[in-house]
């Protein structure tokens, strides 16, 4: 709760400077968790810069989620793409394989058929 009140003071101040003074067209990523939580409190204080124009990247949970694929298929973290994962960086976010793939000697291989393991990815890796 005190990070919550925290990062609200912190992403409304930058809201509210961006709003005026960043060019109207401006890209404004946000990294810092919870990402998602606080592009929102940015973009409302933003109102003159378009919402599609906002984005929030969970690395940290999206490097965490690659190392476990790689650790997993013991292959190394630069050959596991397209990880995706939804939500903030709490209990509630969910890692995605659907679109994941290797590098298997320069060609494209499902994470989900090389761990071959529905039962791993459900309840180890997603939980």
């Amino acid at each position: 709760k005190d990070l919550l009140a925290k990062n609200i003071t912190i992403f409304k101040a930058q809201g509210k400077a961006l709003n005026n003074y960043a060019s109207k067209n401006v890209k404004v990523l946000v990294v810092g968790n919870p990402a998602n939580t606080n592009a929102l409190i940015a973009m409302k204080f933003a109102p003159n810069i378009p919402k599609t124009n906002f984005s929030a990247l969970t690395r940290l949970d999206q490097n965490r989620a690659k190392a476990q694929i790689a650790q997993k298929l013991n292959v190394p973290v630069s050959r596991v793409h397209n990880i995706i994962i939804w939500g903030n960086h709490s209990a509630t976010q969910y890692p995605d394989v659907r679109y994941a793939f290797t590098n298997d000697r320069g060609f494209p291989k499902s994470v989900r058929t090389s761990v071959n393991d529905d039962d791993w990815i459900r309840n180890t890796f997603i939980n």
